[in-house]
């Protein structure tokens, strides 16, 4: 796309995400999903990053905001407020099962929870006593918004929980999460009392209920007719209880709403069951319901399956059928990952879907696009369900005019020009230039975290700063920045400036394996950077290894090895290393030599893993880390039937737990200390 459409597409994204934004916080009557908002904004920063010459100081990208609004307190929940992975059908049900017992064998003897999944906005209630003292929005998952006086207007929730005769005796610390709602025949009354005032009505009851309950004024709140349902504990300093369905129980002996439609089921094919007559049940409910959620009953289990990104393994929301709806595809776009990997996207003709107007979709992959030959220019037919992008099904073949032509992938980055690769074997194609302007924001990100050169003070937003005013086109430009650059961006004072650059010098003399792990090769993580620094002394070494030379190194298969010969390979990458030599930033790791006793010791833990949790006495982790290394063991973030020690030190959690289940040997600070005494020649 030439600068003049670019531009254009820059002007048209500001005025609608205005538009939009004026509609959720002003009106309160939002016509796109937040997903959808999401995407309009990120285009936007895309291209803004990719010509920060354009940015102007009234652009939406410019605008402090997001989850939670800073019209509210800023609430921290005590542990996250996670969200669900999604099953479209029995089969994608099925599938979850078998992935979350390869981590853990006992689900397939597992009872479940199937709820229903209320299409409202997430609450999380505190309660000191039995006293209702805070309820808060979910937010982010981490960050909420305090909105207790609006949450004491819905009479659902109860202010204080009531202790009754023979019932259970609250504990003095309680939270709750739950689901606040408006009622879909209440909905209705509530949009015929608006119509005939000559009042705005409202598109849909979840939208409704998340307006009314994210003002500033607890007396609209009260009018609207709000109800609640719980479902979850997220903490208590009481017992808490063992299953799903007891916890549930418990929520209502306190005296908390909790559904009716909740049903117990003895395997995951009554709970599948369950969920496709509800499909057909649902518009008997007087709620509106975008799915149902299954869940293991065993919450032992459950913290012991973990979660994977965002999500629990031990649940899974089923969502009901979506809406089909046919329309024009005018294009695909590629967006570029922080990666590298490179996304398909459907450019749409504008077209309602439930309510929210849809031009993006989503693609899958370029696998995806070859398979069921979507081409541009294709009648396509799309689904939307909830709040999930939508995503293209396929072509309607029939509606072709024999114009269409098959789909291309690119053979260039569209951000950079350079060229992308795919794998064999692998469904994503990725752009391996560590200078991509699409990805200089994270590569920089990760290059001054603290796994990597810990640049002190150098986070996400001055990174931001960096890349916006065009100081930086790639991590290794970081070295020459000066104190005169620094003061020109907002928020920098000589002393800071002067912080920043003392930290960036300080990280010249990282070790090897450092270095290794901040380029952003794929791949190439803190253990494998280890690993490779082992093996070559420097990057000079590491660049001219061969397909073979890496695969010899134990924990380097074909597709690392490839990812990393491809990366050496760019020309920009090289550039790159040049421009680290030049600064300074050249780690050698020679193996000095060191006496028969000597090598003997640094192979005490030799062929061993290791596994660090909880705070130790006088190490850090990474302390702790270095001194097994030394001796030269193995240390990875997660225990499984190959750790041969968990290291537990305070506030251990569930990796001792695994650990204890697996039969892993456990030891603290003093006996890892020990164990390397007692082995040493």
């Amino acid at each position: 796309m030439d600068d003049q459409s670019l531009q254009q597409e820059l002007a048209r994204l500001r005025v609608e995400i205005n538009h939009h934004s004026y509609r959720y916080h002003v009106l309160d009557a939002p016509v796109i999903s937040d997903l959808e908002y999401d995407r309009l904004m990120n285009r936007l920063k895309e291209i803004e990053a990719a010509h920060p010459e354009w940015i102007t100081p009234d652009s939406p990208s410019q605008r402090t905001g997001g989850a939670p609004s800073d019209k509210f307190i800023k609430v921290r929940h005590p542990s996250p407020i996670l969200s669900l992975g999604n099953a479209f059908n029995a089969d994608e049900v099925r599938a979850w099962l078998e992935r979350i017992a390869k981590v853990d064998e006992r689900v397939l003897q597992a009872d479940y929870v199937v709820e229903p999944k209320i299409d409202g906005l997430t609450v999380v209630l505190h309660y000191t006593n039995g006293l209702l003292t805070q309820g808060a929005t979910r937010g982010d998952g981490v960050i909420g918004e305090d909105i207790t006086p609006n949450l004491r207007t819905v009479r659902a929730v109860p202010l204080r929980i009531p202790v009754q005769a023979g019932g259970p005796t609250p504990p003095a610390h309680l939270v709750v999460r739950g689901e606040a709602f408006i009622p879909l025949k209440e909905f209705e009354q509530l949009n015929q009392k608006l119509q005939q005032a000559g009042e705005k009505t409202y598109q849909n009851p979840r939208n409704t209920a998340a307006g009314s309950l994210r003002q500033l004024d607890p007396a609209l709140t009260a009018s609207r007719p709000l109800t609640l349902l719980t479902y979850a504990i997220v903490a208590t300093d009481g017992p808490m209880p063992e299953t799903q369905w007891d916890l549930l129980n418990t929520l209502r002996s306190l005296g908390f709403p909790v559904s009716d439609l909740n049903q117990r089921c003895p395997d995951l094919e009554s709970a599948i069951h369950v969920c496709e007559e509800a499909i057909h049940k649902r518009d008997q409910w007087p709620f509106e319901v975008d799915g149902m959620v299954i869940k293991i009953n065993d919450l032992r289990l459950v913290a012991d399956l973990g979660v994977v990104g965002k999500d629990p393994r031990g649940a899974i929301a089923v969502k009901f059928p979506a809406r089909e709806v046919s329309t024009l595809l005018q294009d695909i776009g590629v967006n570029v990952g922080r990666t590298g990997v490179l996304t398909p996207y459907a450019i749409l003709e504008p077209v309602e879907v439930g309510g929210v107007i849809v031009k993006r979709a989503t693609l899958n992959n370029f696998d995806f696009i070859r398979e069921k030959d979507i081409r541009p220019g294709d009648r396509v037919m799309i689904k939307r369900s909830g709040d999930v992008i939508p995503y293209v099904i396929g072509p309607i073949l029939d509606a072709r005019s024999g114009s269409e032509q098959p789909y291309q992938p690119p053979t260039t980055c569209p951000a950079c020009g350079q060229p992308v690769e795919n794998i064999p074997g692998e469904v994503a194609w990725y752009c391996v230039n560590a200078a991509c302007p699409a990805q200089l924001v994270r590569n920089l990100e990760h290059f001054a975290s603290r796994g990597a050169m810990d640049i002190l003070g150098l986070g996400i937003k001055i990174v931001e700063q960096l890349v916006a005013g065009a100081l930086v086109n790639d991590v290794a430009d970081t070295y020459n920045l000066t104190k005169e650059q620094l003061l020109k961006l907002e928020g920098f004072a000589d002393k800071k400036a002067d912080n920043l650059l003392a930290a960036i010098d300080g990280s010249r003399q990282r070790p090897l394996a450092r270095l290794l792990n901040a380029l952003g090769i794929r791949g190439v993580g803190e253990v494998v950077a280890q690993d490779l620094a082992r093996y070559f002394p420097d990057l000079n070494r590491l660049s001219s290894a061969s397909l073979d030379d890496l695969q010899t190194i134990e924990g380097i298969g074909p597709n690392i090895a490839q990812a990393i010969v491809d990366w050496f390979s760019q020309p920009a990458n090289q550039e790159i290393l040049r421009k680290l030599k030049a600064a300074g930033v050249w780690p050698t790791q020679y193996p000095a030599p060191v006496s028969p006793a000597v090598e003997e010791e640094q192979a005490i833990f030799a062929g061993q893993i290791f596994v660090i949790t909880g705070t130790l006495p006088s190490m850090s982790r990474e302390e702790a880390k270095a001194f097994i290394q030394k001796y030269g063991g193995k240390v990875t973030d997660s225990v499984s039937k190959k750790t041969h020690f968990l290291v537990a030190g305070e506030a251990a959690g569930s990796k001792l737990e695994k650990a204890r289940e697996l039969g892993v040997p456990v030891l603290d600070e003093a006996g890892l200390r020990q164990m390397a005494t007692r082995n040493r020649p």
